[in-house]
């Protein structure tokens, strides 16, 4: 069982960069490929970047490659999502989890004001 929690989403006006942590309880967290995922209102949950268990590869949405890195750091059991010229339809709640294990954080509210 590993819990999730997220942190370091707020306002930022469009242009704006945020970054995004994950931070993981228990031992096992090195052994999950991990992702971040957004949800925009009224809408359905969607996948923004996934890492691989040694951060060796990563996978990005198309809209967001090149802006946004994604990253971990196994001894910290902490994940990262680095979030550059964020634009106004980027607003969501931004979850972290473990989806082969369907562990879910809480989510951070991200908002871009425009």
């Amino acid at each position: 069982q590993v819990q999730l929690v997220e942190s370091g989403g707020g306002l930022v006006q469009a242009g704006g960069s945020l970054r995004l942590s994950c931070a993981a309880s228990g031992r096992t967290f090195s052994a999950y490929n991990m992702a971040w995922f957004l949800q925009a209102p009224g809408k359905e949950r969607e996948s923004v970047a996934r890492i691989s268990w040694n951060g060796a590869s990563q996978y990005y949405k198309a809209t967001v490659k090149g802006r946004f890195t994604i990253s971990r750091d196994n001894h910290k059991n902490t994940m990262y999502l680095q979030m550059n010229s964020l634009n106004a339809e980027e607003t969501a709640v931004y979850y972290c989890t473990a989806p082969s294990y369907n562990y879910w954080g809480q989510g951070t509210q991200v908002t871009v004001s425009s």
